[in-house]
Order: C-alpha cells, then sequence, then structure tokens
C-alpha cells in the first residue's frame, strides 16, 4: 500500500513537518514524489519509519539511527527483538518501581514496614540495568559473562552505597 505524507503522517501520529525534514536529512526518503509533487511512501519506508520511531523511543539520536537502519548488516528481525527485549526490561524498571511507590506509601500509612534498603530496590534496579546497557557488551568480552553476572548479583543483593 502507498500513502502521501498527510496520511502517513496521522498513521504514525507524527506531523508532516517531522517527515520533511526526516527525507531533508536523507533518513526517510520517500519511494517517490507523484505528479502533484506530493511525497508517496511505500511499504518499505513504512517499515524504514516504524523502525525510526523505535529508535527514537529508545532515546537515540536521529544520526544514529540512521547509521544503525542503513548499515549493510542490520536486521530488521534482529532489531525488533532487541527493541522488544529492551522495552520489556523498561516495563519491568517500571513496575519495580510502581511496586516501590506503592509499598513506600503503604510505609507512610503505618500500613507496612520498610528498610531503608528497600526503599531504593527500584532504583538499584535501573542502575543494573543502565551499567548494563553501557557497558555489558565490553565488560562481558573482558572479563567473561560468569565474573559480570556474579558481580551483578552480587549489587542487587547488596545496598548501593557504603553506609
Amino acid at each position: 500500500m502507498e500513502y502521501t505524507i498527510n496520511k502517513l503522517s496521522k498513521m504514525a501520529g507524527i506531523s508532516t513537518r517531522t517527515l520533511r525534514y526526516y527525507d531533508q536529512i536523507d533518513l526517510l526518503k520517500p519511494a517517490r514524489i507523484n505528479t502533484s509533487n506530493y511525497r508517496i511512501y511505500s511499504q518499505n519506508e513504512v517499515d524504514n519509519l516504524q523502525q525510526i520511531l523505535f529508535y527514537k523511543e529508545l532515546g537515540f539520536d536521529l544520526y544514529r539511527i540512521k547509521q544503525i537502519i542503513y548499515s549493510p548488516d542490520f536486521n530488521k528481525e534482529k532489531a525488533l527483538y532487541e527493541h522488544m527485549d529492551i522495552l520489556q526490561k523498561k516495563r519491568m524498571q517500571v513496575n519495580s518501581l510502581i511496586k516501590n511507590i506503592a509499598r513506600t506509601i503503604d510505609n507512610t500509612k503505618g500500613l507496612v514496614s520498610m528498610t531503608d534498603k528497600e526503599k531504593f530496590e527500584g532504583f538499584k534496579n535501573k542502575l543494573i540495568e543502565d551499567n548494563e546497557q553501557k557497558f555489558g557488551t565490553e565488560i562481558r568480552k573482558k572479563y567473561g559473562t560468569l565474573h559480570v553476572d556474579k558481580s551483578t548479583a552480587s549489587t542487587a543483593n547488596n545496598s548501593l552505597g557504603k553506609p
């Protein structure tokens, strides 16, 4: 199916100005320009736009997204699995923080007792996840998966800072 810039922008929930900008920076070119001078997008561009929006949602800048999706070894299916994995981890993090907030509310009301360590559990999980995303591949190559997993487990079971 083909879409005009207006139809694609509405379907994707972004502005036509954004699509024009993506065209300008060679991030997402239309499949063709019709005789009325309208940008027309085909299935390939729709799929690429979806990838662009996934990467944007994950915090990638447009320059990096362009490098990734136009790399000769880019694999859309692999990228989708990676997106899903990252988003599932984010969901777990958000769920952990929500649980922590609910427990803190109950603690404030005197319904439960919370240790100081428990008050920071959701944040510790975020720290572990951030470190894994930033340094995971590098430190696993350098020290080995088993060592890194033991270190991560140790961090998860201990407090964040020194008393």
